[in-house]
């Protein structure tokens, strides 16, 4: 069976209300096609200028041809609708479309629902250009990433294992004790907590020769025993790190799916995603448990997406491989801020956002706030947006800054640990007990 497409009479349209037009035909079915001529304010494609001109289609043997009786004018049909059109009715797939996380709209669907945390735009403009500033007086760039002494330098794939594993374990470091007290590694005759403890605990089990960045290793139940997994993470104190028995799941969980689709090899993981970020980021959240930071907000069917150490495991290959070989993505500005309990912090001290009374005196409190909980997921929510919202008002001033919310959060995330050494926190950060930071 063909398919006819011709136009139509002209001379008998009537506009609608709508901005489209209609015409009666003898046969086949209205499609209301853009052309050029005037503008419409339902106009499906942004920034034309178009009217719109009902085409009959009519069915015949099998293939498609498009008649056209009249002369080039300014009632000509849109070229590159009709393009489209024809696509479609011949079963042609689209172009495929460049992967996206979501977490971005998700953040600022939370924001502008959020009913406990707000932002302010005046400070979040201010801050930009401070930020700004002090990144440009620091050097930051990913280069800054590896100028740590802990962070690996070799740029190959035990790196990549390094930096999977500390990714997937970047979780839960805080403690209700004093800083004396609390969980810390002695690695190089120096003493970490929170986040460096993680580093240097792997750092300590790879000089023992213990193969803990192997996923060979992860899923050899014998050798990696949670017994193990307490030597590896032995403290220097009588805490124990926090969710230990989870951190040994999470490895467990990786080591299998990595067996089982990617012949145990990170580089393949990576190679699967093409040199997107954003699809290795869908890749990790979809095939691993432990990556899929998405929640349920306020009744919303579709959960919201976070993806926090997904996110941070893409950004930290960038800045370690400094957007070449493994760290090479083409979409890498499509990475959110990582959505922790630190970043809010400093974002609440520059006056960037600001709580309700009650979650800012739970806060205040040091009460545990519910991973999952309504509180929460607006912290997280908002902190990503308005991370979002300081980018882009420095592109606004600064137009040829080299700029991302990676860069942004790497600084923030520094600055804030400075502050919290020197005793200068304005207030403590929020207390959440889960895996996902």
């Amino acid at each position: 069976m063909r398919i006819l497409l011709k136009n139509l009479n002209f001379c008998k349209r009537r506009r609608t209300l709508s901005g489209f037009v209609k015409t009666p035909t003898a046969a086949g079915f209205h499609c209301l096609v853009p052309l050029a001529g005037s503008r419409t304010s339902s106009s499906p494609l942004r920034g034309s200028s178009s009217i719109y001109n009902p085409i009959t289609i009519s069915h015949t043997a099998r293939s498609i041809s498009f008649h056209n009786t009249h002369k080039m004018s300014d009632d000509e049909a849109d070229p590159e609708l009709l393009a489209l059109l024809r696509q479609a009715l011949q079963g042609n797939p689209s172009p495929p479309q460049e992967p996206e996380t979501g977490v971005l709209q998700d953040a600022e669907y939370i924001c502008n629902n959020s009913i406990d945390v707000a932002l302010d735009m005046r400070s979040t403009k201010n801050a930009a250009e401070a930020i700004y500033s002090q990144m440009q007086d620091r050097g930051y760039s990913p280069s800054t990433w590896s100028d740590h002494e802990l962070h690996p330098k070799a740029k190959d794939s035990g790196t990549v294992g390094f930096i999977f594993l500390m990714d997937l374990l970047n979780f839960s470091f805080w403690s209700e004790r004093p800083e004396s007290e609390r969980f810390a590694v002695m690695y190089r005759d120096r003493r970490w907590t929170g986040y460096w403890s993680l580093v240097a605990a792997i750092q300590r089990a790879l000089d023992e020769d213990i193969p803990i960045t192997d996923p060979h290793f992860w899923v050899n139940e014998e050798e990696l025993t949670l017994d193990t997994l307490r030597h590896v993470f032995r403290s220097a104190s009588d805490e124990e790190i926090p969710l230990i028995e989870e951190r040994l799941a999470c490895i467990r969980e990786a080591g299998r799916v990595l067996y089982e689709k990617y012949q145990c090899s990170i580089p393949n993981l990576i190679a699967a995603a093409n040199g997107s970020a954003a699809e290795l980021v869908n890749i990790l959240a979809r095939e691993f448990d432990a990556f899929r930071d998405e929640h349920v907000f306020e009744g919303r069917k579709k959960p919201v997406r976070f993806l926090k150490r997904a996110q941070i495991f893409v950004a930290d290959l960038w800045a370690c491989f400094e957007g070449e070989g493994y760290g090479e993505f083409r979409d890498i500005d499509k990475i959110t801020m990582f959505a922790d309990y630190r970043v809010p912090q400093i974002l609440c001290g520059l006056g960037c956002m600001s709580y309700s009374p009650k979650l800012d005196a739970a806060v205040r409190r040091g009460e545990v706030i519910e991973s999952g909980s309504s509180w929460e997921l607006q912290m997280r929510g908002c902190s990503i947006w308005c991370v979002e919202l300081i980018r882009r008002e420095i592109i606004r001033q600064h137009p040829e800054a080299k700029v991302n919310a990676i860069l942004i959060d790497f600084f923030l995330y520094d600055l804030m640990k400075e502050m919290e050494a020197a005793g200068k926190e304005s207030m403590p950060h929020h207390r959440t007990r889960s895996i996902w930071y």
